[in-house]
């Protein structure tokens, strides 16, 4: 059957609360929300605008424990800004169906549930 791309972790509607163009480039995410959702620092993800529909691919940079941060650095925030909903999706490539992690959170960049 062979190796597909499949979804493996994933942040659903969480806010952007910053967009800093004076940066190297990648997403910020708060450390607790990349525990829990399963990124390693550096992965590549996909981040999606519920908000204007923008679509992009970067990477992940740790962020303040605790602090609901979401920002988007570098060429990211021309396309996503501060106070559009995000989907922050991690692929992994495998050779069988696998579980995803995927966290829910609040307009504050809570924990709300697993889905």
């Amino acid at each position: 059957m062979g190796q597909r791309w499949v979804l493996s972790s994933k942040i659903h509607k969480a806010m952007v609360t910053e967009a800093n163009l004076d940066y190297v480039g990648s997403i910020t995410i708060d450390q607790d929300l990349i525990e829990m959702a399963g990124f390693w620092p550096g992965e590549k993800v996909q981040v999606v605008s519920n908000t204007s529909g923008a679509r992009l691919e970067t990477y992940v940079i740790v962020g303040e424990r605790g602090s609901g941060v979401i920002c988007m650095n570098g060429a990211a925030a021309h396309l996503i800004k501060a106070g559009e909903e995000v989907i922050i999706m991690g692929f992994e490539l495998a050779d069988q169906p696998i579980k995803a992690r995927i966290v829910l959170v609040d307009g504050r960049n809570r924990f709300t549930r697993y889905l």
